[in-house]
């Protein structure tokens, strides 16, 4: 029997059922957002049964309450079959008055699926993602974001992950399919999910006939740019340069659908009060939902990463920032970047819902922490915290050894050392 490794998105939703008469499980295909359900749910209808699918599609258009019977939670699989079946369970869940009734899975999101009601108040939803590196058990998790927020700090930690294991992680990436298989193997599973988004995905997801070959151009360029603020005007320049003509209003359209099937997912820029008038940069920085993606389109091997420094540090900052969003979901908070245009940065800014923050700066390597810390400090000091709480604290989270607290207060943390 296959292993199942427990999720951070586990925890989410047993807390979601015992606020919400349903919840909605989106995200990448074959994240685990089925299994995950599994664990919770006490009866299962799976829409796609190719079995029964026909017979369920024309119940749901007749009396779609029939489908909603069974023993709660009740698990939906591919909900978004049978859009009228959203209607239904927003109205069984009005008539009940109860929590933990529903749980829904599906890899669109539901502005692209045709819905009377939004389910505000009674539906949740919640994006799973692949596996981060605690999950996957990549990670030890010696070091814990929740603790470092409370003000606990930690002794001397270390990795076990070398920059080989680093570039490996990121070739296999998350999906619980690929946990603990061959590399190659992984990889390929990756491909033929890029070949599934590129030749039917693009297309079917609201049904409009796109290009294959423009989809896997923008798709390589975007793996091209990376953890980069490149605008839609470069994307576009990069993508002709590469002998295809795409207008800007199409490659909005194809971004749209990319993100819609959370294959790519950018990460927003962080606006706080300044104690300047510095400009601060606002454009959203490239990043896909799984660093795997990049790799695959680029054609990178481990052994290409090792070999060409520059992208396998824009691919582990991807990595990071995927972990990064994994687990502030779970502790209850949002993931940005921050630039001004004086060109202090931080890779990622933790954005708790209680307003407190943390400035994290991301390195593959060693050489660059001085730099970085130094970068965190002026950052924390431009912020005017009188409408905030001020930062919780100050990391560079690397893809070295070890973990440490320096003199000047700024974390150093192994990224295969960190968990929520």
């Amino acid at each position: 029997m296959k292993k199942y490794y427990p999720r951070i998105a586990d925890k989410i939703l047993k807390e979601e059922l015992q606020a919400f008469g349903a919840v909605l499980i989106n995200g990448p295909k074959w994240c685990g957002k089925t299994t995950t359900a599994k664990q919770i749910c006490k009866s299962v209808i799976n829409m796609q049964d190719p079995a029964n699918k026909a017979n369920y599609l024309k119940t749901a258009k007749i009396n779609p309450l029939i489908l909603l019977q069974g023993d709660k939670p009740r698990l939906i699989d591919e909900w978004q079959e049978a859009p009228e079946l959203w209607d239904a369970i927003r109205y069984d869940i009005d008539e009940k008055q109860q929590e933990g009734l529903y749980i829904l899975t599906g890899s669109t999101k539901i502005d692209d699926i045709k819905t009377s009601h939004s389910g505000v108040g009674r539906i949740s939803t919640i994006t799973m993602k692949t596996l981060s590196l605690y999950e996957s058990e990549d990670s030890d998790g010696s070091v814990s974001l929740q603790e470092l927020f409370d003000g606990k700090s930690f002794e001397m930690t270390k990795s076990e992950l070398s920059i080989r294991d680093i570039s490996e992680v990121i070739v296999r990436g998350g999906w619980p399919n690929s946990i603990g298989k061959d590399l190659k193997i992984a990889s390929r599973q990756i491909a033929g999910y890029i070949d599934s988004i590129v030749k039917s995905e693009i297309n079917t997801i609201d049904g409009v006939e796109r290009n294959q070959a423009k989809t896997r151009a923008v798709l390589r360029s975007l793996a091209r740019h990376t953890a980069s603020l490149a605008t839609d005007s470069k994307i576009v320049a990069d993508v002709e340069a590469n002998h295809f003509t795409i207008h800007r209003n199409t490659l909005s359209d194809y971004l749209k659908v990319l993100r819609d099937l959370y294959v790519v997912e950018d990460l927003p820029a962080w606006s706080p009060k300044l104690r300047s008038k510095t400009t601060i940069r606002t454009s959203n920085k490239r990043h896909f939902s799984d660093p795997a993606f990049a790799a695959s389109l680029l054609d990178a091997a481990p052994e290409d990463l090792l070999r060409d420094i520059e992208t396998f540090g824009l691919l582990f900052e991807s990595l990071v920032i995927r972990d990064l969003r994994i687990y502030t979901d779970y502790i209850g908070g949002h993931v940005y970047h921050y630039r001004d245009k004086n060109g202090l940065e931080a890779d990622a800014i933790i954005h708790l819902n209680d307003g407190r923050w943390a400035a994290v700066e991301v390195k593959l390597g060693a050489h660059s922490i001085d730099s970085a810390a130094e970068n965190l400090i002026k950052l924390s000091n431009l912020v005017d915290s009188s409408n905030k709480n001020g930062h919780a604290f100050l990391a560079v989270i690397t893809g070295t050894e070890f973990g440490y607290r320096r003199d000047d207060g700024v974390y150093v943390i192994p990224i295969g050392c960190l968990k929520y």
